[in-house]
């Protein structure tokens, strides 16, 4: 068996771009939700928000410090792992909100948020954080990762949907009425049978070390929903807003994290393993909390 920190994965410029492609939709169907109105009631009201944002983009990156330095995983595995904090919410957050009682209405906000602020966040987060830790501090220097290139393809791929989604749900309601849902569904129907497809032509790859990483997820993701219903409760928000500050910390945009991972480290097989598994469970952990959490109202 090869060394994960030296395999690469396959995946072509097309794959790639096609994969930009696809989550550009799926934001443009999560902004079509939104409003600018949506942002200036969040002036008015900051404190959920920022707790989000703050838990998110500064207290997950900083555990996933924390858990890589006490297990001490593979230096791309370490890496996928800081690569997956650093990234905004994942696109499937605001429907497990709804499923799960939480505020969808915060949830979408948030994920809109963070998304902006990824273009600077995401890359600080990944040099920071990478920087830190010596072996994961190697890769980084072998890559030559360029923080504009980086805020660039989140740029175009994220915010630029982002904003025309809003735009139309602004200016054209009707219209954005009319497409939301079944744009919402046909995008993610797309975004899993891509991913399924991409793993699928590394299946053998993805078989042989997955075992390696699936421990470390799954302690990730806990850390995540953890570390988001903890700076929730210590903020003192309802638990109607908890909810969704918990699901929008744990689920994590990992198809962002491919495409940087494949655009940028060359399809590092540590890495990309870690960001295709989280993919997978974060949705599980996610569904499964929301069906606890439904079975009772959220306080408001």
């Amino acid at each position: 068996m090869n060394d994960i920190d030296e395999v690469m994965l396959n995946f072509s410029p097309g794959s790639l771009q096609l994969l930009n492609a696809i989550l550009a939709i799926v934001m443009f169907s999560i902004a079509l939700d939104l409003r600018l109105s949506d942002f200036g009631r969040l002036i008015k009201s900051p404190k959920p928000m920022l707790t989000g944002i703050a838990a998110q983009f500064l207290l997950l990156p900083a555990l996933t410090f924390l858990l890589v330095l006490a297990l001490e995983p593979r230096p791309s595995i370490a890496l996928g792992l800081i690569l997956v904090a650093a990234c905004p919410g994942g696109n499937i957050s605001n429907f497990i909100t709804h499923r799960a009682g939480g505020n969808a209405a915060l949830s979408v906000s948030m994920t809109g948020v963070a998304t902006l602020g990824a273009i600077l966040l995401t890359p600080l987060n990944i040099g920071f954080w990478g920087s830190l830790y010596p072996p994961t501090r190697e890769i980084l220097r072998a890559t030559v990762i360029d923080p504009v290139s980086v805020a660039i393809t989140v740029g175009l791929m994220l915010v630029l949907p982002l904003c025309l989604g809003v735009l139309i749900n602004s200016r054209l309601p009707d219209l954005a009425a009319r497409i939301r849902k079944r744009l919402q569904w046909l995008s993610m129907a797309i975004f899993v049978a891509f991913i399924v497809l991409a793993l699928a032509a590394n299946w053998g790859f993805f078989l042989n070390y997955v075992a390696a990483v699936a421990l470390l997820v799954f302690l990730h993701n806990g850390l995540a929903l953890g570390a988001g219903y903890g700076a929730a409760r210590l903020a003192g928000l309802s638990e109607y807003d908890r909810r969704a500050v918990t699901i929008e910390t744990g689920i994590q945009n990992s198809g962002l994290g491919l495409i940087l991972i494949f655009g940028f480290f060359h399809g590092l097989g540590g890495m990309a393993v870690v960001a295709a598994f989280w993919g997978i469970w974060h949705a599980i952990s996610g569904i499964a909390l929301a069906a606890i959490w439904s079975r009772t109202k959220a306080a408001r």
